[in-house]
């Protein structure tokens, strides 16, 4: 009998962490909004374009975007997908050039992002902060630099500013590395572009 009460108990468990888990989608919609909570892990994958990432002091994340004609974005599905304090955004479709995504999140946040190519620009963050795009420009607000435990950025072909940091390189497959006393992380790596910390 025990064997049953431990599945029983598993079986409740389970049951909790599925409905737990709660995934909102819309299409078409030039706003979407959800409740997110301050502090939390935020994984963004966004398709290419001229995004716009803010910390705001609202316990939500609101995403909005714009392109030339109404019709161009239709087809713009906008989805996340939230685990407790943990989120999965993602943005695809839309037209093929021209297109602004502004998204605003906790100001203290954890953000993961991938990006296939664009301008990224992303400020007003507290957290880690983990960026990649394949080809594009990063303009980063990193703040104080005594915050981050660890500090990388890379290209394989660009530019690299380090702002606060001190640091200026440019050329082929340039990097920089910090390692300071604070608790975030700090990670930029953009394929064929330039970097800047700010």
């Amino acid at each position: 009998m025990k064997w049953l009460a431990i599945a029983v108990a598993s079986l409740f468990l389970l049951s909790g962490a599925v409905f737990a888990q709660k995934t909102l989608s819309v299409v078409g919609q030039e706003r979407f909004e959800a409740d997110f909570p301050s502090g939390g892990h935020l994984r963004m994958h966004v398709r290419s374009g001229e995004l716009h990432i803010m910390g705001s002091d609202d316990q939500k994340i609101s995403v909005r975007f714009w392109g030339k004609t109404e019709s161009e974005l239709r087809d713009v599905r906008v989805s996340l997908k939230t685990v407790g304090n943990s989120g999965d955004l993602s943005i695809q479709g839309g037209p093929s050039n021209n297109f602004e995504i502004e998204i605003r999140v906790p100001r203290v946040s954890n953000l993961f992002l991938r990006m296939p190519a664009g301008e990224a620009e992303i400020e007003g963050l507290l957290g880690d902060k983990d960026v990649e795009l394949h080809a594009g420009d990063l303009k980063l607000e990193v703040g104080q630099p005594e915050q981050y435990a660890i500090a990388d950025a890379s290209v394989l072909a660009g530019d690299i500013q380090t702002g606060p940091f001190g640091v200026s390189k440019d050329g082929l497959f340039r990097s920089f590395h910090a390692h300071g006393s604070g608790k975030y992380r700090l990670h930029a790596h953009v394929g064929a572009g330039d970097i800047t910390f700010e």
